[in-house]
């Protein structure tokens, strides 16, 4: 009687180590993220970088389109964007299109007027819109509002607004892109070591609305005229 006392204990034991392997093999083992999962940003890929070279037009306020029914030309109108965002469309109401794409708008038009119309074929085309622009200040030839004509680099524009001066910092360059009505994303550019190595990876491709800002140099702080009785410390005559 005591040794199946024992034997049960042990058999009990032995299928709750069983047990207890069986659970840790059907645990999943957490997966360490790596790099590339943790660093993408909205604005760029997965390092984290400004890389989209070439974004669409998003709708702002002011802008106006003309919207062109293909089977039912009694909708065809001229739309303006209005300050917060919305249109009044003929037959559907107010509809807000702020930072849409044009194919989104599209989209956004089509869902609306399926309620009336059956499958509209709708067009847009963008007839008044603000142009695209970078704007360039701080140490820079000519700081300003510039156009933004096809594809422009960092190091494109600088040039373009009249390049470095000579109290210009090259290593610490910044860009600002607006994320959304009230975040910017800022990064932090090496041009000289671009320069100095001929590599133009970091070159990014601007964005409309972009904004560059050259700081000074460390040396640039120091007043241009220096009392010459102050030299004597620095100096000492021959």
């Amino acid at each position: 009687m005591e040794n199946l006392k024992h034997l049960t204990k042990a058999l009990a034991v032995l299928l709750f180590a069983v047990v207890v392997v069986a659970a840790q093999e059907a645990t999943p083992t957490p997966v360490k993220a790596d790099a590339e999962s943790t660093t993408s940003g909205k604005a760029g890929g997965a390092d984290g970088q400004f890389k989209e070279r070439y974004p669409r037009y998003k709708i702002r306020a002011g802008d106006q389109f003309d919207v062109v029914f293909d089977l039912s030309p009694e909708f065809n109108q001229t739309a303006t964007v209005q300050p917060d965002g919305f249109v009044a469309m003929r037959g559907v109401g107010d509809i807000h299109v702020a930072d849409q794409s044009v194919p989104e708008l599209t989209v956004t038009l089509k869902k609306a007027y399926s309620k009336i119309l059956n499958d509209p074929i709708i067009s847009v085309v963008l007839k008044d819109f603000e142009k695209p622009y970078f704007v360039a200040d701080g140490q820079v030839g000519r700081p300003g509002k510039y156009d933004l004509r096809g594809s422009t680099t960092l190091v494109e524009a600088i040039a373009i607004a009249g390049g470095f001066t000579d109290q210009s910092k090259h290593s610490q360059v910044l860009l600002f892109r607006r994320v959304d009505d009230q975040w910017m994303e800022a990064k932090i550019i090496d041009v000289k070591k671009m320069e100095k190595q001929g590599n133009l990876k970091e070159d990014s491709f601007l964005h409309p609305g972009d904004m560059l800002f050259v700081p000074k140099n460390t040396f640039s702080k120091i007043s241009h005229f220096i009392p010459s009785y102050n030299m004597g410390t620095y100096f000492k005559p021959f």
